[in-house]
Parts: C-alpha cells; sequence; structure tokens
C-alpha cells in the first residue's frame, strides 16, 4: 500500500539536510565569503566596501551571520551587522559608535547574546543578538582615554565556556614585545564589583608573542590560538591547558601550526579533528588538531581575518 507524505514532512526533512561550510572575512575589501572545507565552491556574499571586518559567528538555527567592522581604530566608529546565510538582508545589530574597534565575536546560542573584545576600547562587551543592552564586562583602561594608545591594554580575542559561566580574552601587546596575554573571568561581574574593578579575573599564559584569535576544546580542556609575531614563537597556532595551574604547574604552550604570515582567525571542528586559519598574507589552511596532515586550502585572497567553521541547512549554501 502506497504511503503518502504531506509536503510539510518533506519540507521538514530537507530542513534537517546539513552541509560543512566555512565563512571568512577580507578586512582589505571589505568582503564576507563562504567556501567548503576544502576551499571549493568559493563565493562572495556580502561587499561592505573598506570598513574592515574582523570576527565573525554562524548562529545555523536561526540562519545568521554576525560579523565586526572595526571602522577607523582612531574613531568610535565600530559596529556589528548581521545577515543571513545567504548574505541577504543586511542589518546594523550594533550600530557604529556602539562600540570602538570590535574584534574576535563569540555567539552564547543558550542565552541569545554576542560577545566581543573592543581593541581600543580597551574592553569586553556583549549584548543580545538583537543588539539591545550592550554591556561592558571587563574594563582594562585602569581610566585611559579612549581610543586607547596603549597597546598592552588592548582586548582582541574572545572564546566562551558558557556552561562553566567563563570567558576567555587575550590582551595582544606591542609587535613583538612578548607581553601578549591570555585571561579568564566569570561571564557575570561578581556582585559589589565594576568592569574596572573586578576580582575574579585570571592571568592563564603571559610572555607570549601576540595572541590574537581564540577557540576551545571543552572535551580536552584545551585552548586553541593563533599568536602573530616573529618565528620561532610568532606567526603560529598555539594550544595549551584550560586549567594550567593544576597538576604539576603551569605547562608551556605548544606550537602545532607555524609559518602563518601575520595569523589572525581560526575555528575548529571538534567532530572532524581538525582547525582552520587565516592570515593576513591572504591564506586558509586547514590541519588536523596536532598540527598533523597541512593543507593550503586558498592563497591570495586578500588580507583575511576572521574564520569560521558551521555545519548548515543544505538549501542555504
Amino acid at each position: 500500500m502506497a504511503v503518502k507524505v504531506s509536503k510539510s514532512k518533506i519540507r521538514q526533512s530537507v530542513a534537517q539536510v546539513t552541509t560543512a561550510r566555512l565563512f571568512f572575512l577580507s578586512a582589505s575589501s571589505g568582503q564576507v565569503f563562504s567556501a567548503n572545507p576544502d576551499g571549493s565552491d568559493l563565493k562572495m556574499i556580502v561587499s561592505e566596501g573598506r570598513r574592515l571586518p574582523d570576527g565573525i559567528v554562524v548562529d545555523a538555527e536561526a540562519g545568521h551571520l554576525y560579523w565586526t567592522n572595526m571602522g577607523n581604530p582612531s574613531a568610535n566608529d565600530g559596529s556589528i551587522e548581521r545577515a543571513n546565510l545567504d548574505g541577504s538582508n543586511i542589518t546594523h545589530i550594533v550600530p557604529p559608535g556602539g562600540t570602538f574597534t570590535p574584534k574576535q565575536l563569540q555567539l552564547d546560542e543558550k542565552n541569545r547574546k554576542l560577545y566581543w573584545c573592543d581593541r581600543e576600547g580597551m574592553r569586553v562587551m556583549r549584548a543580545n543578538v538583537d543588539g539591545s543592552n550592550i554591556e561592558t564586562l571587563v574594563d582594562t583602561s585602569e581610566g585611559d582615554p579612549r581610543p586607547g594608545k596603549d597597546i598592552k591594554k588592548w582586548c582582541v580575542g574572545i572564546v566562551l565556556d558558557v556552561e562553566a559561566g567563563k570567558l576567555y580574552w587575550t590582551q595582544k601587546g606591542p609587535d613583538n614585545a612578548g607581553d601578549g596575554r591570555i585571561f579568564r573571568a566569570n561571564l557575570e561581574i561578581p556582585k559589589s564589583q565594576s568592569p574596572a574593578n573586578r576580582k575574579d579575573i585570571e592571568l592563564l599564559y603571559e610572555g607570549l608573542p601576540e595572541p590574537i584569535d581564540l577557540e576551545l576544546d571543552l572535551s580536552n580542556r584545551t585552548i586553541y590560538w593563533t599568536d602573530r609575531g616573529d618565528p620561532p614563537r610568532g606567526n603560529t597556532v598555539n594550544r595549551a591547558p584550560m586549567d594550567p595551574a593544576q597538576g604539576n604547574g603551569k605547562k608551556e604552550p605548544e606550537i602545532v601550526f607555524d609559518h602563518l604570515m601575520e595569523g589572525i582567525g581560526i575555528a575548529l571542528d571538534l567532530k572532524g579533528g581538525r582547525m582552520f586559519m587565516t592570515d593576513l598574507g591572504g591564506s586558509i589552511y586547514s590541519a588536523s588538531l596536532d598540527g598533523s596532515n597541512r593543507k593550503t586550502l586558498l592563497a591570495a585572497e586578500g588580507n583575511l581575518t576572521g574564520i569560521a567553521y558551521a555545519e548548515v541547512p543544505e538549501r542555504t549554501r
């Protein structure tokens, strides 16, 4: 006997089919790109001009991309944009001036929050995904006027451990100064404290070349990050324990990938056991999480910054 299947069930079945995609940014062209994880099927999906996009996240379930625009680093004109996965329906979430120089961006899907670092603003910030309720969570300025001139106070990369209630961020320091640091704090400011005087901030790693973007492997309690600066420690991907003080003391970061040309973005595909990186030289690379199986996926694509890996509905490709 023939079984009839309703059109609504067919649509639901189609919607559940997903495909892996990379989404990444070119600061030099102001464009957002999409590609397969092997670099094929490259598409330019957004072109805004030279607004210096830097950080990108994907909300696959809602069908949205979010990215930061740094704007003019000396002006208070940074913004955060949202678009559909195909690049349509672009809208300001955080309008120009809502943040100075937004860098890496992360999404808390559970609580519907966006988190980012504000470089010249010397802050860690968040807002609802619709752009409302903009908050400063960490203020590293120590009273300095914005935009900040002390590069040691610049916040750049950020990543979240939502279940543990923690955020991690980088302060890269001056070029090749060895002043780069990685910090951790609670997602919520402790009661009776402020962004500028909170007492729960932990310094996890210091003496780094120029740590930029961050990612977490929560199952293995490992931080991954890109690091600029000169070789041998700079222009690398590093990993280290999220809890360095446990066990026999702090473990030194392990270099798992090198020879980047001003490394910036990093994205992990934990199910696939691989990572993806961008650099300002215009290349996208992939490798296993231990740095083996290294591949150059794309080259000469401009000054590439943020990158995100996501499994998106097949029909949005």
